[in-house]
C-alpha cells in the first residue's frame, strides 16, 4: 500500500545525502510526516489538552499543581496519538495485501508507503516524548527520558528500512496504554475504587496479557527465527539486488546482510521487554487490587506520581 502523503521528489533529494550518510534509505520519504505529526503533538499537549480539560474538568484541571498538570497534559495528548496511531496499525494489518505470503527476507528487509507512514508517526511521538522529557525532566524523571530515546532510536532503525512487518506487530503492544491512561485520570477525577475504574482496570490486565504476553511473546519468537535464517543467509554468487525506486530515493531491500550490532540489539532489546512485560503485568495487578482494598488499608491514590510507562 502507498503513502497518501507522499513527498514530491525535489524535497525528498534534499534529506537524501543526510539520509545515505546515516543508512536511513526510506527517511527522506518521510521526514516530513515525523516533523509535522511533533508539531501536532505540541499543540495538542501546549493547547489542546489545556483548553478542553478546562471546559470539561474546570475545578479539578485548574487545581492541579505543575506536576500533575504537566503528567495530565501529557497523557492527554499520549491517549489520542494512541487512538490514530492504533487505529492506523489495524487498519494495516487487516487490509495491506503486502503482509500476506512474506518470507523472512521480506518481514526483515520490505518496505512499502502505508508501513512507513505509520512508523513516522510513531518516530514523531518519541521525538515529542523526547522533548517533553527533557524540558520536564523533575517531573518526567530520567527513566522517562531513558524509555523515549531509547524508544526513538529503534523506530528510526526503521528506516533503514529494517523489520517494518514487526514494528507494525509490536506496535499492538500499546493496546493496553490507553486503559492505563484511563487508571491515572480516574484517581486524578477523584473517582479511585469506582466501578468504572474497575471496569477499566479489568480491561486494562486482560488487553495486557493479549497484547503484550500472549501477541507479543509470539511475534518476539517469529523475530528469533527470522533472524537465525538471516544470520545464516549467504548472498548467492552473482546474485542481482533488488532495490524500490520511490520519490528518486533508491532503497534496497534485497541481498542484505544482518549486521551483528543490529541482531544483538534486537534480540536483546526485545529479550529484555518480553521480561519487563511479564514483571509489569504483576505489578499492574497489584495495583489495581490496591485501588480496590477497604479503605482503611487501601491507598486513595490521588498523590501526584511521575509519568507511568
Amino acid at each position: 500500500m502507498r503513502d497518501p502523503f507522499a513527498p514530491p521528489a525535489s524535497v525528498a533529494r534534499v534529506f537524501k545525502p543526510v539520509a545515505n550518510y546515516l543508512g536511513l534509505s526510506t527517511l527522506p520519504l518521510h521526514v516530513h510526516e515525523i516533523v509535522l505529526s511533533f508539531v501536532v503533538y505540541e499543540i495538542l499537549f501546549k493547547v489542546a489538552s489545556p483548553v478542553l480539560s478546562r471546559h470539561f474538568w474546570p475545578k479539578t484541571y485548574n487545581a492541579f499543581n505543575r506536576r500533575t498538570r504537566i503528567n495530565w497534559d501529557s497523557r492527554v495528548t499520549s491517549q489520542i496519538q494512541q487512538a490514530v496511531i492504533l487505529s492506523l496499525v489495524i487498519y494495516t494489518i487487516l487490509t495491506d495485501p503486502e503482509r500476506t505470503g512474506t518470507t523472512w527476507q521480506t518481514r526483515l528487509w520490505g518496505y512499502n508507503g502505508i508501513t512507513g507512514l505509520v512508523q513516522a508517526l510513531a518516530a514523531g511521538y518519541f521525538l515529542w516524548d523526547v522533548h517533553i522529557s527533557s524540558v520536564h525532566m523533575d517531573v518526567m524523571g530520567a527513566d522517562s527520558l531513558a524509555h523515549a530515546t531509547g524508544w526513538l532510536l529503534i523506530t528510526l532503525i526503521g528506516f533503514r528500512p529494517f523489520a517494518n512487518y514487526y514494528g507494525l506487530n509490536f506496535m499492538l503492544y500499546e493496546l493496553s496504554t490507553p486503559f492505563l491512561n484511563n487508571h491515572w485520570f480516574f484517581d486524578k477525577l477523584g473517582m479511585t475504587g469506582s466501578q468504572a475504574q474497575w471496569i477499566n482496570g479489568i480491561t486494562l490486565i486482560v488487553s495486557f496479557a493479549c497484547a503484550r504476553l500472549i501477541w507479543g511473546s509470539q511475534q518476539s519468537l517469529l523475530l528469533y527465527k527470522d533472524f537465525w535464517d538471516a544470520w545464516h543467509y549467504t548472498v548467492p554468487a552473482g546474485a542481482t539486488c533488488e532495490t524500490l525506486s520511490i520519490s528518486g530515493v533508491e532503497i534496497p531491500v534485497g541481498c542484505r546482510k544482518l549486521p551483528a550490532w543490529l541482531a544483538i540489539m534486537y534480540v536483546g532489546g526485545t529479550t529484555v521487554l518480553s521480561i519487563l512485560n511479564f514483571w509489569w503485568f504483576g505489578k499492574m495487578i497489584e495495583a489495581v487490587q490496591k485501588r480496590f482494598k477497604p479503605k482503611a488499608e487501601g491507598d486513595k491514590g490521588n498523590g501526584d506520581t511521575k509519568k507511568d510507562n
